[in-house]
C-alpha cells in the first residue's frame, strides 16, 4: 500500500510537471522571441540557481559524496538535457514562429523511445508485452490529440529541415535526461540533482554565451521580458524541474516518459483557453485514450518488481 501511494504521487508530480511546461510553450516562452535563444535559455537558468542558493546552498557538501558516475550523471543531465536539449527545442519553435508546431511535436514524441530504449540498458528495468501496449496506445493517442486524421505539416518554410533536426535532437536529449537522472536519483535527491542541475547548467551556457558573443543582452530586454522570466523562473521553470524530480525519485524511467505525454495534452487545453482553439471530437478521444493509457501504466508500475533497482524512499 505505502509503495502504491508513493508511485501514484510520483506520477501526479511528473504530470503536473508536464502541465506546467505546457502553459510555458503556449503563453510564455512564445513572449521571449525578440530575444537570442542561447540568451534567453542561460537567464532562465541562472536566476534560479541563484535563488536556490538561500534554501540549499548546503548542496554543495554533497560534492564529496558523489561518485565518478554521479559526476558523470548529473554533468550529462545539464549537457543534454538543460543545455543541448533545451537550445534544441527553443531554437526549432523560433524557427517557424510558433506558429505551426506540427513538425516540432511529432518529431519531439519520439523521446519515449529513447528513454525506453535506453532505460532497459542502461537502468535494466524489464519491461512486459503490456508494457509496450499500452505505451504505443499512449504514443498513437498524443499523435492524433495533436494532428486528429491529418497527417503532420511539414511545409512551414525553408526552415522546416532546420527545425525538425532540432526536435529529433531535443527527444533524444530529454529522454537520455530522464534515464540518467533516474540513474543518478537511485542514490541522491531530487533537491540535489535539480540544484546541480542548475548549476552547471547556467556555468555552461554562460561560457557558450560568452564564446558566441550573445551574453550582452541584458539592456535588451523589456519590462514584459523581465516579468516573463520572473513568472517562467518560479512556476515553469524551476518549480516544475523539482516537481518532475520528485516524481521521478519514485517512478520507472520508462512510466515517468509516458506520463510525459500529459505535455500535448495541457498544450491543447491551454491553447483553448488563451487562443480560443477548441477540442474536436477526435481530440477528445485521444486524450480519453492517452489519459487511461497513462493511468493502466501507472497500474503496472504498482505491481512490479525489479530487485535489480533500488529507489530510495522519500
Amino acid at each position: 500500500m505505502q509503495k502504491n501511494k508513493k508511485v501514484g504521487v510520483g506520477i501526479a508530480a511528473i504530470i503536473s510537471a508536464t502541465v506546467l511546461w505546457g502553459f510555458d510553450g503556449v503563453v510564455l516562452t512564445p513572449r521571449l522571441y525578440n530575444l537570442p535563444v542561447s540568451f534567453v535559455v542561460m537567464v532562465l537558468n541562472i536566476l534560479p540557481f541563484l535563488l536556490m542558493h538561500f534554501f540549499l546552498f548546503g548542496q554543495y557538501r554533497n560534492l564529496k559524496k558523489f561518485s565518478k558516475t554521479d559526476l558523470a550523471a548529473i554533468l550529462l543531465v545539464a549537457l543534454l538535457g538543460g543545455t543541448i536539449g533545451t537550445l534544441s527545442i527553443v531554437k526549432a519553435l523560433f524557427l517557424i514562429n510558433f506558429k505551426n508546431l506540427s513538425a516540432v511535436v511529432l518529431l519531439q514524441k519520439l523521446q519515449p523511445v529513447f528513454a525506453i530504449s535506453l532505460a532497459t540498458v542502461f537502468l535494466k528495468e524489464r519491461l512486459q508485452k503490456d508494457f509496450f501496449i499500452w505505451a504505443i496506445l499512449a504514443v498513437v493517442g498524443g499523435y492524433f490529440l495533436t494532428f486528429q486524421w491529418s497527417l503532420p505539416n511539414f511545409s512551414t518554410g525553408e526552415n522546416t529541415a532546420e527545425a525538425a533536426l532540432l526536435a529529433v535532437t531535443a527527444a533524444f536529449c530529454f529522454g537520455s535526461t530522464t534515464v540518467l537522472g533516474r540513474k543518478f536519483l537511485i542514490k541522491q535527491s531530487f533537491e540535489t540533482i535539480t540544484f546541480f542541475r542548475y548549476g552547471l547548467t547556467s556555468l555552461i551556457l554562460i561560457v557558450y554565451n560568452l564564446a558566441i558573443g550573445e551574453f550582452f543582452h541584458f539592456s535588451e530586454m523589456t519590462l514584459l521580458n523581465w516579468q516573463i522570466v520572473f513568472v517562467i523562473v518560479f512556476t515553469t521553470g524551476s518549480g516544475a524541474i523539482f516537481l518532475y524530480y520528485f516524481g521521478l525519485q519514485r517512478v520507472r524511467a520508462s512510466v515517468s516518459t509516458i506520463a510525459e505525454l500529459c505535455f500535448p495534452l495541457s498544450a491543447v487545453f491551454f491553447d483553448y483557453i488563451f487562443n480560443n482553439s477548441t477540442l474536436s471530437p477526435i481530440q477528445w478521444v485521444s486524450a480519453a485514450v492517452m489519459l487511461l493509457a497513462i493511468f493502466k501504466l501507472g497500474m503496472r508500475e504498482t505491481t512490479k518488481k525489479n530487485p535489480e533497482e533500488k529507489v530510495p524512499s522519500g
